[in-house]
Order: structure tokens, then C-alpha cells, then sequence
């Protein structure tokens, strides 16, 4: 992605809802999500403008299921 992204997931029940970014030393640079959200299909925004080229890692926790996918940024 280059710079802006989106991330859509979809929960089940309404629980609450942690999605965060890092980078590959596992340092946090991002929260994007910290709140209860209602069930469906969610779609946030990244926006990596300020962030280095490189690897990132988004981290999605939503009740007791965790999700973690890799993300390469390209300038």
C-alpha cells in the first residue's frame, strides 16, 4: 500500500474491538480501533503517511478471536 489503506473485517456479535499496527521490532504505531463495536462489516482507514518504508504487522482482536496479517508499505 502507498500510503493509505484499508482494513475491512466483520464480527459476528457486537464485542469490544482492539485493531493496532506494529512494526517489525513489534513497537506499536498505531491504534486504529479501541472501542465496542456492534456486529457486521467494519472498514478502517490506515493512513501511513508519517510511517518508513517496510514491513507492519495489523493485529485485530475482537472477543476471543485474534487475527494478525502482514502489510508491506511502498514509497
Amino acid at each position: 500500500f502507498n500510503p493509505l489503506t484499508k482494513i475491512s473485517y466483520a464480527i459476528p456479535d457486537a464485542s469490544p474491538v482492539r485493531l493496532s499496527v506494529y512494526d517489525m521490532l513489534g513497537r506499536e504505531v498505531s491504534v486504529l480501533v479501541n472501542e465496542k463495536k456492534p456486529a457486521g462489516r467494519i472498514e478502517v482507514t490506515f493512513d501511513a503517511s508519517a510511517l518508513a518504508s517496510g514491513v507492519y504487522v495489523y493485529r485485530l482482536a475482537a472477543g476471543s478471536t485474534v487475527l494478525t496479517r502482514k502489510m508491506i508499505l511502498v514509497r
